[in-house]
Parts: C-alpha cells; structure tokens; sequence
C-alpha cells in the first residue's frame, strides 16, 4: 500500500491480501534504523489469519520518502494523521522496540479507536548508549556491530549475516537514519506517564536474555499496566521478530482473538 501523508510518499506491506475495512486491522511498527522488512515472517502469517496487515515504513525508512522524524512525539502524531488517511475505525498497533515508544506515546494522545497494544522487546525508556550515538551520527559501520552485539541473544545463529545490516547497510543510512532514530529514543520522556495512562488489552513481548531491554526492565514496564498480559520468550534477545518469529505471532493472534 502507498498513501501520501503531508505531501511525502508512505509506503506498508499489507501481507498480500487486499485491505478490506471490514477486517481489523494490526499496525506494525518498526525499531530503529529499520523498516517494514523485520515483519517478513510476521505479516503474511497476520494477514491469513484473517486481519487486515499494515507494515509501515516511517519517512525517511524503507520506501517511505521524507526526513526521518527526529522526536517519537512527532512520529506519533505521523502516525496519527497516517491512519486518518486509511480511514480505520478500529485497530490494534503492535510495536518493536523504537516502535514501542511510538505505539505508547501514540496510545497517551489518541485512545479512542485504539482496540488492543501490543508491546514486542520493549519499555517506556530506552536509554541508548552515548558511544553507539556517537558511532552512528559519524556513519560509522561500527554502530551495526554494537546492535549485533546488543541485539541477539546469540548472534551466532545468523549463519547468512547480520539481518540489520542488509537494512543498513550503507554510511549514509547509519548517520541520517538510524542516528536519529537512536537519539529520538534517548531522548523520549513521557513514558512512565503514558503507560499509566493505558486502558485497553495489552500484551508485552519479551526475550529472556534481552541485553537492550531487560526482562526485569520489561516486567517493571508490564507492571504499570493493570491487567496486561506478559510473555517470555525463553534463550531469545531483542531482536524478536528474527530470533523466534513463530512463537511470538502465535502469542500475538492468542492474545487478538481472546
């Protein structure tokens, strides 16, 4: 699907089947520095189970054009104006990591359509390491070996390669994309606030031996929200949605169709 939201091309994935206003609807959001692409083995799987599947790519992401948003307020309120462009009435936002963030601030501003949030690998804070900043504003490679580090519970299961890096892959897309989005969490404040704020079903996603969010961090997270549903997937790191795809879209579909 390609909308046009203030003037700039936004590009989704919409899991191979033809939006249908009828269907619920599952928004998938992002981490940092990386696009529609991480909800390869995600999508489709929604999408047959009967919702209607929107990937976004943010601006400055992927196929979407524009600057990368530089704050997860504005990317919010993007977000906002995204989904009044498609004309949905009811849905439910499932986020990755930076998308966390979004989902949560986005959830704070505009509850009412708002059916169900679904948290993967993620907090109300992501403090990000100056180092890693610093690497990624330079365009520095460097910075995708630090989120290899950081981000799998075992790196070494990627035979074929970094995933992250096929997305990033290039000086440019380090210093003018993933820096800022790095910087845009950092620097994100409210959370606490907008996560007490939550009223509808909630699901939190977590990987056991997440090193970027803490499975302690994370249940601190969960605690804010009464009555939310957790989740821990076991020998798992952040990235989630590579590491154990299977068993986390069948907890996402439990906890829908609940």
């Amino acid at each position: 699907m390609i909308l046009e939201v203030d003037n700039k091309k936004v590009f989704a994935t919409d899991g191979g089947n033809v939006f249908d206003k009828k269907k619920h609807t599952i928004i998938l959001l992002h981490g940092s520095g990386l696009s529609n692409v991480v909800w390869s083995l995600t999508d489709q799987y929604l999408s047959n189970q009967g919702y209607n599947v929107l990937a976004f790519d943010l601006p400055g992401h992927g196929n979407s054009e524009g600057e990368c948003l530089k704050n997860i307020e504005d990317m919010s309120e993007w977000l906002n104006k995204t989904l009044k462009k498609i004309q949905v009435t009811e849905f439910s936002i499932l986020g990755h990591s930076q998308g966390c963030l979004i989902a949560l601030d986005y959830a704070h501003k505009y509850p009412q359509n708002l059916k169900n949030l679904i948290f993967v690998g993620g907090s109300f804070a992501i403090p990000v390491n100056q180092d890693l900043i610093d690497l990624a504003r330079s365009g520095d490679m460097k910075a995708i070996n630090l989120m290899m580090k950081w981000g799998y519970g075992d790196s070494k299961r990627f035979i074929g390669g970094n995933p992250v890096q096929k997305i990033v892959n290039s000086p440019r897309e380090v210093s003018d994309v993933l820096s800022v989005d790095l910087i845009a969490c950092n620097n994100y404040k409210n959370g606490i606030k907008a996560t007490k704020s939550i009223k509808c079903p909630t699901l939190f996603i977590f990987g056991e031996i997440d090193k970027m969010i803490t499975l302690s961090k994370g249940k601190e997270f969960a605690s804010l929200v009464p009555n939310s549903k957790t989740h821990v997937i076991k020998n798992c790191g952040h990235m989630i949605m590579f590491e154990n795809a299977f068993e986390m879209r069948e907890k996402v579909v439990e906890f829908l169709k609940k």
